[in-house]
């Protein structure tokens, strides 16, 4: 696809749609691939806009991908974005890219169940809210890696007299200036949010860790750590390991002293296994400077206290848990058997399950290359199988 609107195409003699579910990055984007090639998409958004997700995160938050290498088929993202998109940015480009491609939206309708269509092999039905039921020659589910903040069921939990939250509620460091808090988690969201306090006036903020992460920097000499993801997504893992650590050891300072020591596991052998590298945007500065404490994991709650993997005791005025997300598709698809263990997607882009034949499944895997950019390849490639498939007498 280029740069241009794709042309219009009058799509409504089409006797079914393809519903794709989610008006996030991956949605629109499978939405316009398909309308590229004359298939008629409808998105079904459950919130009243796209991109909903984006627009409650963080306010810091910037994308850890380029922004050459993060825009969406058939629209660049402007240069004035800057190198590292923001948060905002990403909204007002979500908004100008359904806009530009002219997809057809239906928001404040939630799809809460696909079934194999009786009448139709192969079409599927789609039970959605208000007693909706619609039809659709193939579905395409992108509801989002991030859907439904995950809190643990710590012990105690509700004896804490401190302010619990998880980071999908977390906006920016103003309400804890002056206050002690604990960041639970070192992922990329715990990571950032614990500098983002230390940056804005927390008077301690510490970092509860269980796995100590691989750290990156998200550019090293102007070459962004994307690229080098791309670059080594098809290598042999032992490989991209011994890689990963040379390049740890060269860019990245060693900060065993702080309570953060180097993982003993490789790097894209954590990736392989669903742990994404924190890309650093001030984590370790923070952290050799003191204004974020490395601290055990998270045990149980004992009242104001918190209990940690060490045996020690905090008493923060508050907790912010980045302990992750489900992806919530147990009721949606659980019951057609294209899930796996861990409630993901058994079948990714243009693959399908056996006995599920167009359903496909995008943004639902984080990584090393950019879920943007997965995204926007995966976009193609569904179009490219719906097409193929809708052709077919």
């Amino acid at each position: 696809m280029s740069g241009v609107p794709t042309p219009a195409v009058d799509m409504t003699t089409q006797p079914r749609p393809v519903y794709v579910i989610g008006a996030g990055p991956g949605g629109l984007a499978a939405a316009a691939a398909l309308r590229a090639r004359g298939v008629r998409a409808v998105v079904v958004e459950k919130s009243d806009t796209v991109g909903a997700s984006w627009r409650r995160h963080y306010d810091r938050l910037r994308l850890h991908t380029t922004r050459r290498l993060s825009a969406l088929p058939g629209l660049a993202m402007p240069r004035r974005f800057g190198r590292w998109v923001s948060r905002d940015n990403v909204v007002r480009y979500l908004e100008k890219y359904a806009e530009f491609h002219e997809l057809e939206l239906v928001t404040g309708v939630e799809v809460t169940r696909i079934e194999p269509d009786p009448a139709d092999e192969g079409g599927w039905t789609l039970h959605a809210s208000g007693g909706r039921v619609l039809s659709a020659a193939a579905v395409v589910v992108a509801t989002g890696f991030n859907h439904t903040p995950r809190l643990p069921d710590w012990p105690g939990a509700e004896s804490y007299g401190g302010r619990l939250l998880h980071a999908a509620d977390y906006r920016n460091p103003l309400p804890y200036a002056g206050r002690d808090v604990l960041v639970v988690g070192v992922g990329n969201t715990g990571a950032e949010i614990a500098a983002d306090l230390a940056e804005g006036g927390a008077a301690r903020v510490r970092l509860a860790v269980r796995t100590a992460p691989h750290i990156m920097r998200r550019s090293t000499a102007g070459w962004p750590a994307q690229r080098s993801g791309i670059l080594v997504r098809r290598l042999p893992v032992r490989l991209v390991d011994r890689l990963g650590a040379v390049v740890a050891r060269a860019s990245v300072p060693d900060l065993s002293a702080y309570g953060l020591p180097r993982p003993a596991t490789g790097l894209y052998s954590r990736v392989r296994e669903g742990a994404i590298p924190v890309q650093d945007v001030g984590l370790v500065d923070a952290v050799r400077a003191g204004r974020v404490e490395p601290v055990a994991a998270v045990e149980s709650f004992d009242g104001p206290e918190v209990v940690l993997a060490d045996g020690s005791r905090i008493t923060p005025d508050a907790v912010i848990a980045a302990t992750g997300y489900s992806r919530r598709l147990e009721g949606l698809v659980g019951h057609l058997g294209v899930l796996d263990e861990r409630g993901r997607p058994r079948a990714h882009g243009a693959r399908t399950c056996e006995g599920a034949p167009g359903l496909y499944f995008t943004g639902f895997t984080n990584p090393i290359s950019g879920m943007f950019r997965e995204m926007a390849l995966d976009a193609e490639r569904i179009a490219k199988a719906v097409a193929r498939r809708t052709a077919r007498p």
